[in-house]
């Protein structure tokens, strides 16, 4: 059941209806019960891991409240290391599948991200920034809420289980506000980033087969795919928190306006950046090593810590090893950048357009060529890519490079894959281009015009707001037309999987 189909929103009816009825004593109750009706329907065999983190994790924080001192700190690395050793179980066994006569385990849909919302959790108990949750009902729904299970944000529990305490009733505000996000949330979802998988999905496997600019073209479509699909995702989720009476935290702020990699990873799948800053890169960043290192270094290199964090994002996107090379890409990408202004000294703050835009302009090249090994690491199964098809498929960019065979190409691409009449064909091309141009519009309206407020407050203070809430409607009825799966037809979002 996904964020798209009809049978969500028909579940979404009943639950927001029933909730907001129901006397405050029960509604995490039956939230709670909610989620785990929508994650069986969703994975039944996987419900029960689903449950038993959210059972260990609770227990460990319960522990930490009975202990104190070093006793309290070992609860804590019991639940971190548990918890990482079940997430690199499920994410890892498949490795060892093909080799040793392992059968591998399914990985149960989103245990990346609700594997770090309890570690942040256990962490920021010890710290000091939440309070160990006593009923387990709660802990449990910020674990399992079904808008963020499968595919994020990464809440933080400081953030969103005080809410959980509180009497939630309708409101009409709060609800109009979570209709624009809908709007807004299945616009980038269906109209833009489904139908631009249908081209990506057609040339990817098929790389061999097409020139450079085809290539190029797919690559900056799956760019936009991904980020379409998971900010579609983020909108609808937080839309859901609305509906409810939760607010749930922002993950994406016009990322491809950033004129570094360093502003770019403060504003793309921003739960998860943040957790890395949080509780990867601070730790290894003051963490005094003189012991291990004989007095001769206090502290690790800020080049480690980073170099480390990035390489850390790669292994939990995947255990393959063009997910390892994005990773490392990530990290020469900000380590080179941090050499740069070492040695130019930091931007000014106040460049000329033209050299911002150029930068701009880089960062998204270099993103787009990281994106490249992202898109083969995803393979599905059936048609698996490998790291020396990221680097042949980069490598064909730079042949065939004539507008007959480009034009050509075009046409076969979307004919042979998924359109078999010319005249959807040419509306496929114009369709794509007008949503794009609708949603990267809204985009620059927001980092520019709005400097970057959240996304339903952007919709409400558009100058003609109404001319862009039909825009979006019509937009998002034809993306469903231009799908030949039909309604719901994409499943689960393109991050649920890790």
């Amino acid at each position: 059941m996904s964020l798209q189909s009809f049978g969500f929103f028909g579940f979404l009816l009943v639950v927001a209806a029933v909730y907001l009825h129901l006397p405050q004593r029960w509604q995490s109750a039956f939230l709670l019960a909610a989620s785990w009706v929508f994650y069986a329907l969703a994975m039944p065999s996987m419900l029960p891991v689903t449950i038993v983190i959210a059972v260990f994790t609770y227990l460990c924080g319960r522990g930490m409240t009975a202990r104190e001192g070093t006793r309290k700190t070992a609860f804590l690395r019991i639940g971190v290391i548990g918890l990482l050793a079940i997430l690199a179980f499920f994410k890892y066994n498949g490795a060892f599948a093909s080799d040793s006569g392992w059968q591998a385990v399914a990985m149960p849909l989103g245990i990346s991200f609700y594997s770090f919302a309890a570690i942040s959790y256990l962490i920021d108990a010890v710290r000091g920034d939440c309070e160990v949750e006593k009923n387990f009902i709660d802990c449990a729904l910020f674990l399992n809420f079904f808008a963020t299970v499968t595919q994020g944000p990464i809440c933080r529990a400081g953030a969103l289980l005080p809410q959980f305490k509180e009497e939630h009733r309708f409101d009409a505000a709060r609800t109009v506000r979570a209709l624009r996000l809908m709007a807004l949330g299945l616009f980038k979802l269906v109209a833009v980033s489904d139908v631009l998988g249908l081209l990506v999905d057609e040339v990817f496997p098929n790389y061999r087969s097409y020139g450079g600019p085809m290539l190029v073209l797919a690559a900056v479509f799956y760019t936009f795919q991904l980020y379409f699909n998971f900010s579609g995702y983020s909108e609808v989720a937080r839309a859901v928190g609305l509906l409810l009476g939760l607010e749930l935290p922002e993950n994406f702020k016009t990322p491809f306006f950033a004129t570094n990699f360093s502003g770019f990873w403060s504003r793309w799948h921003i739960s998860f950046s943040s957790w890395l800053q949080d509780y990867l890169f601070m730790p290894l960043a003051w963490a005094d090593v003189s012991g291990l290192t004989g007095g001769k270094i206090s502290r690790l290199p800020a080049e480690f810590c980073v170099f480390t964090v990035f390489f850390v994002s790669g292994f939990w996107h995947g255990n393959t090893l063009p997910f390892v090379v994005w990773g490392l890409l990530q990290a020469s990408y900000r380590l080179g950048e941090e050499l740069l202004h070492r040695r130019l000294g930091k931007p000014k703050k106040k460049a000329p357009a033209r050299v911002l835009w150029a930068k701009r302009a880089g960062v998204f090249v270099l993103w787009c060529v990281s994106m490249v090994f992202f898109r083969v690491g995803s393979s599905p199964a059936a048609a698996p890519l490998t790291v020396g098809d990221a680097f042949a498929y980069l490598g064909r960019c730079f042949m065939g490079w004539g507008p007959a065979r480009f034009a050509s190409e075009l046409y076969v691409a979307a004919s042979g894959g998924f359109y078999a009449n010319a005249i959807m064909v040419a509306a496929y091309y114009g369709f794509v281009a007008l949503v794009l141009a609708l949603a990267f519009y809204l985009d620059t309206r927001r980092a520019f015009a709005f400097k970057n407020k959240p996304s339903e407050i952007c919709l409400a203070n558009e100058k003609h707001r109404w001319a862009v809430y039909y825009a979006l409607v019509i937009a998002l009825l034809a993306g469903y037309i231009m799908q030949s799966g039909g309604f719901g037809s994409s499943g689960f979002g393109m991050y649920a999987g890790f």
